[in-house]
């Protein structure tokens, strides 16, 4: 399918061919019919993205710091890689759209096939030919009103949260300063609202336009010209409220709001505007200043947004949503009008000459600008960026070099940071070959099939494991996934490579691994701390031994917030799940056993924003007699390193700091090991290992009762807390799992 696209490094602008969407839980797969580029934002979108680095650094300090604090925990070449990824990345533009349910996910309410709807979100009402967008962020569109004017919905909403936060009465006399498309909406919607309407904007012909459209009066801007015109129109009053709709950097327009509103008026920052505030004039009016956030209650809350979880009618009667089909009625009635409004028309494969126009190439005014899309177009699910390396070498026997020839040829499902940072590179280092590649949106999967030559780049997990080119499955999803991807990629009788994870019950554990013995394909998890040089030390070092291994294990893990998706039951099975397996597999690789019984306790604080189980004391027996003890702490400052491990036993001690450092404590004296110039925690060894498994038909790097073991341990640490007393791993306490 066509989707317009930004890479964020050069600013460029291109229509992509991407795959479609796949219908997901929770969303509504949507055939775009038309969308709208909301000319401010969008434009300060692709204007940023056009800066130099020292100027996005400028624009966005807050990312420049995150940037240092990274390189001072992980080293400056890690860092960079990590930079690079992000800014070679392809963003999606548009959030405004409207078309044609063509199915939908589980959980995705009651949407059905064929209803015409309204969508909203930046990253899901892109504009594209098919759309992936959450239940919450679509509406159904009234009969009478047609795909373009329900592709305003998105800007009306933002023009209609800001209203109502400014808690207008009938009759009331409002200004609007900025009169682009923002405030044009606005305008028609004071007026349905019952207000005297005012408009100022730095353009007279769209001053006019407002006034056709039913403002009572406006003046171009500018200094006393604009406070007196308000005075006087206002009978010598002031404005009772204020609403900017303009996009501009500059803090003229909330210094021109204060002096124009009356004593405890109202004035509500709905545009991109600056927001220095002179406070003589808004103290002696004591006006109150709102910041409208975007479309109204549910904006950035992911568990509105992404998860689908409504807030209460009766509690929140304007979310996001209900704003929406709030807009779509007062335009099926009339009351605003949207055709005046659109100033140029493209096709979805002119959309280049479309972000030309509002970037200012062409030198030409326009207003709104439209998308439109050829709704009966056949969509391929893949495509097809060259012959596959085995096909190639059938056709040409002399072909024997290079990626034709190579033991290991990947299917990638999914490819977030952490895959493009430390497992795909290192496939590409080992001489793997790459077949076909699918993520969730398709954008990433096209970048990165082009960068590693991919073969395919296709629509969905189940094209991947149908591949039967690929010999090795890499799964890289969200938590909830792993599981029935691997156990799927495993019955095909696929190689499979896991990120940690492997599952997040007993249940679904249970299968992968009856899929696991029965496959002619071996299974290994991403526990990759094993394969690091200090840890591999450590091993060597304890591997005469005749007593049992203590091992200290502290983490410094940081906060992660209670709506971030790896917290939420469901999909991302918690921190204990997700991150704690790494330190359980690394014990297991000390000690040479295995966990047979865990115990664990919350550090429960007052923090109602934060996990209780994101910091934890965790002790654990192995089947050695060896002990260890897991501090796995959430609170910490983020400039201590993150993770410290002490291993005593047979007279030694052995410590590693955050896999950069290590040091070996033996008859009295200190030997410090081999400083490595960046972290590493065994990400390139592993992949290696990974290769020569599938190469050579070795056996699995780590066996699979190992990796059983390691993600039961999970389970019943979850379960011990619940139930403040020790669990045997192998046993599952089915009051525990009911409970939870």
């Amino acid at each position: 399918m066509k989707q317009i696209l930004q890479n964020y490094k050069t600013g460029e602008v291109s229509v992509a061919d991407v795959p479609p969407p796949i219908a997901q839980r929770g969303r509504v797969l949507v055939r775009t019919a038309a969308s709208l580029i909301s000319a401010g934002t969008e434009r300060m979108t692709v204007e940023l993205g056009r800066k130099s680095l020292v100027g996005k650094a400028r624009e966005r300090p807050d990312l420049v710091r995150q940037v240092i604090q990274k390189a001072q925990r992980e080293g400056l070449m890690n860092t960079l890689a990590a930079v690079q990824t992000k800014l070679n990345a392809a963003n999606a533009l548009g959030y405004s759209a409207a078309g044609v349910v063509i199915g939908a996910g589980d959980d995705a309410g009651d949407f059905r096939a064929g209803d015409r709807v309204a969508c909203a979100g930046a990253g899901f009402a892109s504009h594209a030919e098919v759309l992936s967008v959450p239940k919450n962020l679509c509406v159904r569109v009234p009969d009478g009103v047609d795909f373009e004017s329900a592709a305003f919905a998105t800007l009306g909403a933002i023009a209609l949260q800001g209203v109502r936060l400014a808690e207008l009465t009938l009759g009331e006399s409002v200004v609007v300063i900025g009169l682009g498309l923002l405030g044009q909406l606005t305008v028609q919607l004071l007026k349905a609202n019952g207000c005297r309407v005012f408009g100022i904007d730095l353009d007279a012909a769209k001053i006019e336009l407002a006034r056709t459209l039913g403002a009572d009066d406006g003046c171009v801007s500018g200094g006393e010209r604009a406070r007196d015109a308000v005075t006087a129109w206002s009978r010598g009053r002031g404005a009772d409220a204020v609403l900017i709709t303009a996009a501009t950097s500059s803090d003229q327009p909330v210094e021109l709001a204060g002096e124009i509103s009356r004593l405890k008026g109202r004035v509500v920052a709905v545009g991109l505007v600056g927001m220095n505030v002179p406070r003589k004039i808004y103290y002696e009016r004591e006006l109150t200043l709102k910041v409208s956030m975007s479309y109204g209650p549910g904006r950035y809350d992911p568990e509105y947004e992404e998860r689908g979880h409504d807030y209460p009618f009766a509690y929140v009667r304007w979310t996001e949503g209900r704003n929406i089909e709030a807009f779509l009625d007062l335009v099926a009635a009339g009351s605003v009008r949207l055709a005046p409004l659109v100033t140029h028309r493209f096709a979805i494969e002119d959309g280049e000459r479309a972000y030309n126009l509002i970037a200012g190439q062409t030198k030409e005014p326009y207003l709104g600008v439209m998308l439109g899309y050829d709704t009966e177009r056949e969509l391929a699910r893949s495509i097809e960026r060259r012959a596959s390396d085995t096909s190639a070498a059938a056709r040409d026997p002399a072909r024997d070099s290079g990626a034709a020839a190579s033991a290991v040829r990947v299917g990638m499902i999914g490819a977030g940071s952490y895959a493009q940072k430390f497992l795909l590179p290192n496939f590409k280092a080992n001489g793997a070959a790459f077949h076909a590649i699918a993520t969730a949106s398709g954008i990433s999967a096209r970048g990165i099939g082009e960068k590693y030559d991919f073969a395919r780049v296709v629509a969905s997990a189940e094209d991947v494991i149908a591949d039967t080119e690929a010999n090795l499955v890499v799964i890289a999803t969200r938590h909830d996934s792993h599981a029935p991807l691997a156990r799927r990629a495993l019955e095909a009788g696929r190689h499979v490579f896991v990120e940690k994870p492997l599952a997040l019950c007993d249940e679904e554990l249970d299968g992968v691994l009856g899929a696991a013995r029965a496959s002619a394909g071996q299974l290994v998890v991403g526990y990759n701390r094993r394969f690091s040089p200090h840890a591999r030390a450590c091993a060597e070092s304890f591997a005469a031994r005749r007593e049992p291994l203590s091992i200290l294990y502290r983490v410094n893990a940081g906060r992660i917030a209670r709506t971030h998706w790896i917290q939420d039951p469901r999909e991302g099975g918690g921190r204990i799940i997700g991150e704690v397996c790494h330190f359980i597999d690394l014990m297991h690789f000390l000690t040479g056993a295995v966990t047979t019984r865990v115990y664990a306790e919350a550090v429960a604080g007052r923090n109602k924003e934060t996990v209780d189980e994101d910091s934890i004391f965790i002790t654990l027996r192995f089947s050695d007699g060896s002990n260890g003890q897991i501090a796995y702490l959430a609170e910490g400052d983020r400039a201590l390193p993150k993770e410290r491990i002490e291993v005593f036993g047979g007279g030694k001690t052995f410590v590693i700091e955050d896999f950069r450092s290590a040091t070996l404590y033996e008859r009295g004296r200190e030997r410090r090991q081999a400083k490595l110039r960046a972290q590493d925690k065994g990400q390139a060894a592993e992949v290696r290992a990974l290769c020569a498994m599938v190469g050579t038909h070795a056996p699995a790097p780590i066996a699979l009762d190992d990796l059983a073991v390691t993600t039961r341990a999970t389970f019943r640490i979850r379960d011990s807390l619940r139930a403040g007393q020790p669990m045997e791993v192998m046993r599952k306490p089915s009051i525990v799992n009911r409970q939870t």
